[in-house]
């Protein structure tokens, strides 16, 4: 069997030791006679799992007591109606910074519920930086302030959050959980679809300041009020049990096999240095975004020519470096190297990345 170098921007690879183990584990789940995939969610097995599960997440976050861990479904794309729901619940007022479409999504989604207002907007540039903001920019009465942290389509990440005063400040990382240490005090309100560095597709991390929960609009239905969740240690209805059960495979993975997050983002660092540093010094390929801004994560670039692009994409593709065509908003190619891309996968795609600028020339 081959596999090949997966630079999906989701889902994503997962790391080769989790998925033996799954596999290992598939039939028969430490002595149950059954698979997590068919497990009562009300099992004492399973609820072992799930708070497991949590404790990983506190332990390798760092997340502090006065915070909720909820492991919900309906991706974030449902946190953008869920966020206005239960936050937009005082003045009913929320400030947005648009990084790219996830963020100009959530923003629409929000203005359906309050007065959404556009703090600042990269869209003029096609989303390749990320806007300079200072705390007059926004409204001290806002009930939050949201931003995207890593857009995982345009390859831009916030190396500084913007000073929102004390207004709770909430972010998608859906594209960058896990990937380095992240300070979720300064956060009220942080979510995830699990799909890019945490596991398979079908579970959503959220991770609320208590305070912050309780207060939900009348109209929020039960299934998006963040309370219900957080009473019933998110066990209010079926869970996606199997997903959580590999999210708790991969936040082992983080910490007994990777080290914790420090060293994830040494690990990181070191993939993304390596490919930006060929970009800078091709004559063929560039990358799209200004470097002070570049993700980690996420890493676009472009030939100039579409033809190019296309000859590329296909090459590579047959050459085993799968889902690395670039958004169509964007055009060209986008490698996105998540935790779980080895090294070995960036070097190989860099070289394989000089065969086709020699033979391009």
């Amino acid at each position: 069997m081959s596999r090949v170098y997966n630079f999906s921007a989701g889902p994503s690879m997962l790391p080769e030791s989790v998925l033996k183990k799954a596999a290992a584990e598939m039939l028969d789940y430490e002595g149950s006679g059954q698979s997590v995939m068919e497990m009562s969610h009300r099992s004492k097995t399973y609820d072992a799992i799930i708070k497991g599960a949590e404790a990983l997440l506190r332990e390798v976050m760092n997340i502090p007591d006065n915070y909720k861990v909820l492991f919900l479904q309906g991706g974030g794309s449902t946190q953008f109606a869920m966020t206005a729901l239960n936050l937009m619940n005082k003045n009913n007022k929320a400030d947005y910074i648009v990084t790219g479409q996830w963020a100009k999504k959530a923003a629409k989604e929000a203005a359906r519920y309050g007065d959404v207002k556009i703090v600042a907007s990269s869209e003029d540039k096609t989303f390749s930086y990320i806007p300079k903001t200072d705390k007059s920019m926004f409204r001290d009465d806002a009930d939050y302030a949201y931003i995207c942290m890593n857009n995982t389509i345009y390859g831009t990440v916030y190396h500084q959050l913007p000073d929102t005063g004390d207004v709770p400040l909430v972010a998608d990382i859906s594209s960058c959980i896990l990937s380095e240490p992240i300070d979720v005090s300064k956060f009220g309100l942080l979510f995830a679809g699990a799909q890019k560095n945490m596991g398979p597709s079908g579970v959503t991390i959220v991770i609320i300041r208590e305070d912050l929960i309780g207060n939900a609009m009348d109209i929020t239905p039960t299934m998006l009020n963040y309370k219900t969740h957080a009473d019933n240690d998110s066990l209010f209805n079926t869970p996606p049990c199997y997903a959580i059960y590999i999210c708790k495979l991969v936040l082992e993975w983080v910490k007994n096999e990777i080290g914790g997050l420090d060293k994830m983002k040494e690990l990181n660092e070191k993939k993304a240095k390596l490919l930006y540093d060929f970009l800078d010094s091709s004559e063929l390929f560039k990358g799209t975004v200004v470097a002070e801004d570049r993700s980690l994560m996420n890493v676009p670039f472009v030939t100039g020519n579409a033809d190019l692009d296309a000859k590329f994409v296909k090459e590579a593709t047959e050459s085993g470096f799968v889902n690395i065509k670039g958004h169509r908003t964007v055009g060209g190619m986008r490698a996105s190297i998540y935790n779980a891309m080895p090294y070995e996968g960036v070097e190989k795609l860099v070289e394989f990345m000089k065969k086709f600028e020699a033979e391009n020339k």
